[in-house]
């Protein structure tokens, strides 16, 4: 009788909860415009400024940018978030659904990110074309190989590596020492059993055997290059100042070798030619967004191409872009590095931060999303970090976005409201809920009024970090006290001899300093924000080309390792060619 009554029960329908669709199955199925159509539409560009990759992507003709880079420029907003935590935080979600959310508000506005390195996407992160509504489209394609930018990158690199063991092989006329050589190879993926190897085994027509490396391709020079160059002159410029390696002799009597000197430059900047012009897609609400260059944040310098973010500012009122993983690292070297070589000017910054990152950063187990109050205040000390480098040590003003999650409490969403309320209201920082990622653009609208309001109203100037005139030793210890706050640095003799010598060769160089995203410190197991450690620079490299010297500290690597469960494990493609796994 129980069984023949269970066959016309029904649960009441609040009981059924719907799965949320995943972000390729959201992006699958958006309505796309064809690109070339989109852009006249948006922004008047001719049909003769694009060449199409298909029907939904195209790249900005050179000539088109460089006349926009003497338009009339909009206001530039940079988004940056709280130090990341294994879940992420959705810095580029909310780029995406900030620019989204402006365009609903009446406003012209482009959204201008990087381009996702297939490491991560096959690693542990995933893709990076934004996430729920708030994406940009085709995502598979962005996530993959888009339009071959990072693999012509990773092509130019490896021909100046070829070039240097060629010139070895063929009787090395300049002298080259081979233990000096300070160029290594790179791949576009996760690989760490190639941070080491030995090049030119089997004899001796394989060339000379040394030691030598892979980083990931978007820690290369060649994209930090792409990614700072203005034209394609400034580019074959900066490539041929590429030093990779010095001549053998006695130490005060080495000299660089260049790039120019093998002869490389011209036919890296070949390769690079057309991945120097901007690409435009769009989000899922048809609003043409700019995704052009990848260098990471923590072993790189973090932000999209100046070719892109110019173009853009010459296109639009308001132009959303990202700087990678926390402020600390890529809104430092957007305001130090791209901001100083560009000359651009930010107006406002949007702080993203999650109720559960918080709650990590205060002790809480990663993905938590279980009410603790308790766990969210003792994170506040991160948020309040990160505020007062923007506020202080930029002196920019900023606005922080809740990004929002559907386990959010309305307790904790209070509790962080009040905290920012309480402690940075004097200075006009506000704490919004944003619901982009479940709602698109219309998610973030009262965001977007916040940031229209702060930047129309922002006519001062920011600050740099590292000031002109220091020595690299100091501009290192700037940061690292100001920003990371740390009690000291430290570095072997030999490294501290170098930072002098290259103060006085490249004096006017600002340094990026390579670190874990994860902490403030060096040490990525310390949570919330820790002061008073010691910051140990392992390593120094010059970027001759790109105009910065890089700084190594702690563990952090410049290849990266697939961790035990790889992304790659759960993608896949079917029989239609239809691409699922991808997030």
């Amino acid at each position: 009788f129980i069984l023949f009554l269970l066959n016309f029960y029904r649960p009441p329908s609040r009981l059924i909860f719907a799965m949320p669709k995943s972000d390729i199955e959201i992006a699958q199925e958006a309505k796309m415009e064809k690109i070339i159509a989109l852009a006249s539409k948006q922004y008047g560009i001719p049909e003769e400024d694009l060449d199409p990759y298909g029907h939904f992507k195209a790249k900005l003709s050179m000539a088109r940018c460089q006349e926009l880079q003497k338009a009339k420029r909009g206001k530039l907003i940079l988004v940056t978030a709280i130090s990341p935590t294994p879940a992420g935080e959705g810095k580029t979600t909310t780029t995406v659904g900030l620019g989204d959310a402006l365009n609903l508000i009446g406003v012209k506005a482009i959204s201008c990110i990087r381009e996702p390195s297939l490491g991560p996407c096959f690693g542990v992160k995933g893709g990076a074309a934004g996430g729920g509504h708030a994406q940009v489209v085709p995502m598979e394609d962005i996530n993959l190989h888009f339009t071959g930018d990072i693999h012509a990158v990773t092509t130019a690199h490896n021909l100046l590596s070829a070039l240097i063991d060629n010139h070895l092989h063929q009787g090395n006329e300049l002298n080259l020492d081979e233990r000096l050589i300070q160029w290594r190879r790179v791949l576009d993926m996760n690989d760490r059993a190639l941070r080491q190897i030995i090049v030119g085994m089997g004899g001796t027509a394989n060339g000379h055997m040394r030691a030598d490396g892979f980083d990931i391709s978007v820690a290369s020079e060649v994209m930090a290059i792409l990614c700072l160059s203005t034209s394609l002159e400034d580019l074959k410029d900066r490539l041929g100042r590429i030093i990779v390696g010095y001549t053998a002799g006695p130490v005060k009597d080495r000299k660089p070798i260049f790039a120019r000197d093998l002869n490389a430059h011209g036919a890296m900047a070949a390769l690079l030619k057309d991945a120097l012009k901007p690409n435009l897609v769009q989000s899922l609400e048809n609003n043409i967004t700019m995704i052009h260059g990848g260098p990471f944040a923590n072993i790189a310098h973090g932000c999209n191409s100046v070719m892109a973010t110019q173009a853009a500012l010459g296109m639009a009122d308001y132009v959303v872009t990202e700087a990678g993983f926390g402020a600390d690292l890529g809104a430092e070297k957007f305001v130090d590095i791209k901001c100083r070589f560009a000359g651009l000017k930010p107006a406002t910054v949007v702080l993203v931060a999650s109720i559960r990152a918080l709650k990590y950063h205060g002790g809480a187990p990663p993905k938590d999303q279980n009410e603790d109050v308790e766990a969210l205040e003792g994170g506040l000390c991160n948020l309040d970090k990160h505020l007062e480098n923007i506020t202080q040590h930029y002196g920019l003003p900023v606005v922080v976005c809740i990004n929002h999650f559907w386990k959010d409490s309305p307790a904790e969403i209070e509790c962080l409201q009040k905290h920012v309320q309480k402690k940075w209201g004097s200075k006009d920082v506000k704490a919004i809920v944003a619901k982009h990622w479940a709602d698109g653009g219309k998610g973030a609208v009262e965001l977007a009024q916040a940031v229209k309001d702060l930047a129309d109203g922002f006519g001062g100037e920011h600050t740099y970090v590292q000031r002109s005139g220091d020595t690299l030793w100091e501009k290192i210890s700037s940061v690292a006290t100001k920003i990371y706050g740390a009690g000291e640095v430290v570095a072997s003799p030999a490294i501290q001899r170098k930072l002098e010598a290259w103060s006085k060769e490249f004096k006017d160089f600002p340094v990026c300093i390579a670190k874990t995203q994860s902490s403030f410190s060096s040490d990525a197991t310390k949570r919330g924000a820790p002061s008073g450690h010691t910051l140990e620079i392992r390593e120094v490299r010059v970027s001759n080309g790109a105009g910065f010297v890089v700084a190594i500290c702690g563990d952090i690597m410049t290849m990266p390792g697939l961790p035990k469960t790889p992304a790659a494990e759960a993608i896949d493609v079917n029989a239609d060619a239809q691409i699922t796994g991808l997030f």
